[in-house]
């Protein structure tokens, strides 16, 4: 496979793409409803929601984290994790965006 060619997009497209890449996954989506649910929550906390090994919640955490749509505090040797609201809000705005276009817009 070759490389993504992302130089011939805008910065927001870029960036909404890895917002989107971030959350593409089930078990991310997951996460982040247990998290809405819960307002924060240490890692074991999350594997015993998810049918998912230890290591691949953390992965998953992982991405979440680097996608900036979640925070995690050190709280002894654990990590307590939490949704960074402030990440969200370009895909908020996206998806706001478009529920204005398809409102204006009839289809064929």
């Amino acid at each position: 496979m070759g490389i993504t060619k992302t130089e011939g997009f805008t910065a927001t497209q870029n960036e909404l793409a890895i917002l989107a890449k971030a959350i593409g996954h089930p078990a991310r989506i997951a996460i982040i409803e247990y998290l809405l649910k819960t307002e924060s929550c240490i890692c074991g906390d999350i594997v015993n929601e998810l049918p998912l090994a230890q290591p691949t919640v953390s992965q998953h955490l992982k991405e979440l984290k680097n996608a900036g749509l979640i925070k995690g505090n050190i709280e002894g040797t654990s990590i307590c994790y939490c949704l960074n609201e402030e990440g969200f809000n370009p895909l908020k705005g996206f998806f706001e965006h478009i529920n204005t276009q398809l409102t204006k817009k009839e289809c064929c």
